[in-house]
């Protein structure tokens, strides 16, 4: 990625601190790519704007004072690196995990918080046995449909915590299926990146 060709959007209000630190992670990004498969051809080709800026964007709707984050299927560090660098400027004591089953992507998100210093704990476990985080907000990006997602925001925030899932244009037919299985309160906002796409915030989940 040629960091001249870059546009910073006037949202993405950042130190030059911050920002080198995410050019650096898309450095990794592209370094790690051919071994690992972080991305698609396509999303390596447009990896600002597709993946770091959309990863972004989220950062913008994690409260103030949150305590405690988990990202969830954490996969090339989308949004869960990004939030992690942009965190260190905005609310530094956050606690912050990723999880991740795959295990070369574990590796490689360990070694991205290494080189980022990035005080983040990284997780190589299925979802599915991992136990209740207990956390203030949960993120996860094109892991799994909403009704699942739902599951795993009742299983892993607090009673008064949020979800933050940015989700395509099938967002509203997603929000109907999962209400079938989970009652909630929900916010869609629009995305800053895609016109199509929007940002559910989640909370108040709990068995239909």
């Amino acid at each position: 990625m040629n960091r001249d060709d870059v546009e910073v959007p006037e949202w993405l209000n950042v130190s030059r601190e911050t920002l080198t630190k995410l050019f650096e992670f898309c450095d990794l990004v592209e370094k790690w790519n051919p071994a690992v498969n972080l991305v698609s051809k396509a999303g390596i080709s447009d990896l600002w704007h597709r993946h770091v800026l959309d990863s972004a964007q989220l950062a913008q709707h994690i409260p103030q004072g949150c305590s405690a984050w988990c990202d969830l299927g954490s996969g090339g560090g989308f949004p869960g690196i990004v939030l992690a660098v942009l965190a260190t400027e905005f609310q530094p004591d956050v606690k912050i995990t990723l999880v991740e089953s795959d295990s070369r992507k574990s590796v490689f998100l360990g070694e991205a918080a290494r080189v980022l210093k990035l005080p983040v704990l990284v997780i190589s476990r299925r979802i599915e046995n991992l136990e209740p985080q207990h956390v203030d907000v949960l993120t996860a990006r094109a892991l799994a449909p909403l009704s699942q997602l739902c599951g795993f925001a009742h299983r892993h925030l607090k009673p008064d915590g949020v979800a933050i899932f940015p989700k395509g244009a099938a967002a509203e037919r997603e929000v109907e299926e999962a209400r079938k299985s989970w009652n909630f309160t929900y916010t869609s906002l629009p995305s800053r990146t895609d016109a199509d796409a929007r940002v559910l915030m989640i909370k108040d989940v709990c068995r239909a």
